[in-house]
Parts: C-alpha cells; structure tokens; sequence
C-alpha cells in the first residue's frame, strides 16, 4: 500500500516527538509533569535538573541518533546489494567499531581516558572504511563490497574473541561483553557531542546516494549506462556507513537488526524507488530504538534489560520470517 511521502514523513515525524517526549517522562525515579518541564528548561542543582539533564535527555537524544544512522544506513545498503537481507553489519563497519571499544577496555585506555572508548570505536570503523575502499580501488564490483565486509566482520569477530579468551580478570571481561550486548543508559551529553557529527555527516552523505540508488534498481549495467559511477557509489555508501553506524556504534555498543526491520516495515508504503526510503528509514529507526528504548525501561526485571537484547530477540524472529519468505518466493 502506497502513500503519499508527505503523510508518511509527518506521521513518522510525530510519532518520533511523541516517543521522545514520552521517554523523558519514563524511569525509576517518578518525577512530575512539572519537574520534567523545569529540571529541562529551568534547571539547577536540584535532583530533578540532574536527572532529566545527565540521565533521560541524552538516553533520548542518543536514541534518535543512533535509530537515523542504522535506518538510513539499512536502506542504502539494501538498495546497493539489492539484498534484502542486508544490513550494516555487512560492510564490516560495525564490528571494527565494536572491536576499537574493545581494545579500549582491554587495554584500560578507557579508564586513563573515558573518551578513548568513543574515540577509538570511531577509528575502527574508519579503519574499516579504508580497508574497503582499497578492495574497490581494484573491482568495482558489488559482489567485492560484500565479500570484504563479510571477511572483516569474521577478523573483527575473531579478535574480539580472542581479548576475551585472554581478558587478565573477570571483571575485564565482564565489562567487554556488558558494552558489546549494546545501551543508550547511563551515557552523558558529551557522549552525544562526540557521536552527533559523526552520525550526521555520515547521513548526510548517504542521503546523497538516492538518485543513483534508484538507477541501479534497473540493474549494473542499465546505471552505469546511465551515468552512475558504481566504483564511486559503493567508496561513497561505506563512508556515510563508517561514519553514521561508527559514531553510533562508539557511545551504544552493538544494535542489531534495526537497519534489516525498519527498511521493510516502510517500503510498501512508499513504493520499491530506494530514494523514497531514506528519510522515512531514518525516522522510523528513530522511533523504533526510542520505543524499544521505553520497554527496557517498563520490562519488571531486577537488571533493566539491554537494549541491544531486546532488539534482537524482536528483530531475530522478523530475520527469520524474511528468509522464509524469500525462499518461498524463489521457487
């Protein structure tokens, strides 16, 4: 079922708002409408301005962050791979990222230095990036894209292994897997700074790949008759998804599944043009982190459930209906 863009982004848009400003309101410590109002705007030293100041407003503004740089990256790299199944996890960007956190705690740079851990998450998603665009300096083929994500996804996953196989305590390792099942709690508005830009650039660039996104969907030889560079295209789509999914992935940890449901829960609604899609992937990834974000919070459990456990036993069961489907289809 296709609707019109404009309802469908002032739809998302409003939901987002409201799932936003309803995430201030949620947490273990009930605070009226009132000092939720005052602790944002009026502030103070009082329990209350610490609260929605240092705790709920940048869990939410994380949320939304994060939710744009894995839906808009989901999309492009569906649209690219023209494989649904696609995420961006494919391109290896996620798991460097996650590893350059790891090597952080492994080595207690993070605790010399809390802005290493952000820091060198970023680095290693830039790493891969680099890695990958000197693979399609050779081939500027797709397939190569996705065979080199694949291969540094495994190294990442191997070495992140292996910190933890020879973590000196219990403690380093148990601080290592508590980050990678992925969180937007207890992180600070400078945590916000230092992913915001690099989130937003990184979109920025990947909105950018929608016109020749859309040529591609009539095949690699129709786009490239057509004018699109499938070289520069595929360098261009991993740096937006280094810099959005790497800046992310620094202050959140691992989110799965978000950039592979969100692209399918909006693409009847706006047709099979990967252009169209975009926008609404990464406001709908927006929405939905923050709405998950609200049920870890009201889930009764002794521990507040992770954020990334909670999308993926959502997400796991959609993957597998999606392979289903697919196979059915083929035949």
């Amino acid at each position: 079922m296709k609707v019109g863009g404009g309802s469908l982004m002032t739809t998302l848009l409003a939901a987002m708002l409201a799932a936003a400003a309803l995430s201030l309101f949620i947490g273990y410590a009930p605070l009226p409408f009132s000092q939720v109002v005052g602790g944002l705007f009026v502030g103070g030293n009082d329990t209350a301005s610490v609260i929605m100041r240092e705790i709920r407003l940048p869990r939410m503004l994380l949320g939304l962050v994060a939710g744009a740089a894995l839906g808009t990256s989901g999309a492009v790299l569906q649209g690219l791979l023209r494989n649904p199944l696609a995420e961006p996890s494919v391109t290896g960007v996620s798991a460097f990222a996650a590893l350059g956190a790891v090597i952080a705690m492994y080595f207690g740079i993070s605790t010399m230095w809390p802005l290493a851990l952000p820091l060198m998450a970023i680095a290693g998603a830039l790493l891969s990036a680099l890695l990958l665009f000197a693979v399609s300096a050779r081939d500027s083929g797709v397939l190569t894209l996705i065979l080199a994500g694949v291969a540094l996804s495994s190294l990442a996953g191997a070495l992140t292994a292996l910190a933890l196989n020879l973590a000196p305590n219990p403690y380093a390792v148990s601080e290592i897997v508590f980050w990678l099942l992925g969180s937007i709690k207890d992180r600070s508005l400078q945590d916000f700074l230092i992913a915001a830009p690099f989130v937003a650039v990184g979109v920025a660039i990947l909105l950018t790949t929608g016109r020749s996104l859309d040529a591609l969907t009539l095949g690699e030889d129709a786009a490239q008759s057509l004018g699109i560079d499938m070289r520069a295209l595929a360098r261009w789509s991993a740096l937006g998804v280094a810099l959005a999914v790497g800046g992310s992935v620094a202050v959140t940890g691992t989110i799965g599944f978000v950039g592979l449901v969100v692209p399918h829960l909006l693409r009847p609604f706006v047709g099979h043009q990967p252009s169209k899609l975009l926008v609404p992937s990464a406001i709908g990834a927006a929405l939905l982190i923050t709405l998950a974000d609200i049920g870890v919070r009201l889930v009764p459990s002794r521990a507040e459930l992770m954020l990334g456990v909670f999308t993926s036993l959502a997400g796991a069961p959609f993957f597998l209906w999606l392979v289903m489907r697919l196979r059915r289809e083929m035949r």
